[in-house]
């Protein structure tokens, strides 16, 4: 959780989302959750690209085709703002600081999809009968998850909830029968 939120603050996020507990997964080394995507052709490097996508995409094509109509060239207001006051300017507005202009600190809430995935993870924990709850069932949570970036992320990239579940299965017997 403590991951997720630093991925919601670095990506100057107002709440948690499920595309933060996804790249966060990539922060724990080692883990059942990354076997699995490894196994699926997932890499991190491809996720932290299609968060930032998400992230980059700005205002819908409603919001632009509507300033459009106002004589607003969205893409070109972007491009100036970023020539004039360097990459990223818009992400340094006052909407992304806090009240005294600091960076935002503390605690991040949980969006509700996120609070859906992370109840969803509990689930997929009881089901397999298992006594905690592991990046494995984080990730079955997040694939459960529907409408969550990071369930339609792992959708697009092959990466489905029955063969993450009898695959995180396998790899819990195996670990079992080794240790």
């Amino acid at each position: 959780m403590v991951l997720a939120q630093e991925q919601a603050r670095e990506r100057g996020a107002g709440t948690i989302r499920t595309e933060h507990l996804l790249a966060a997964l990539y922060a724990v080394p080692d883990n059942l959750a990354l076997t699995v995507l490894e196994g699926h052709g997932v890499r991190r490097e491809d996720v932290e690209a299609d968060i930032d996508r998400l992230r980059g995409a700005g205002p819908g094509p409603s919001d632009a085709e509507a300033l459009a109509t106002l004589g607003i060239d969205l893409d070109e207001v972007r491009r100036q703002a970023e020539e004039a006051f360097g990459p990223g300017a818009l992400d340094r507005t006052r909407a992304s600081l806090g009240r005294e202009g600091k960076r935002r600190s503390g605690h991040i809430r949980f969006e509700r999809t996120t609070k859906k995935a992370l109840e969803l993870a509990l689930r997929e924990a009881v089901w397999l009968k298992h006594n905690y709850i592991g990046t494995e069932h984080l990730l079955l949570g997040l694939l459960s998850a529907d409408g969550g970036a990071a369930h339609h992320i792992l959708h697009a990239r092959g990466v489905r909830l029955d063969s993450a579940r009898v695959i995180v299965e396998e790899l819990v017997r195996g670990r079992r029968k080794a240790g």
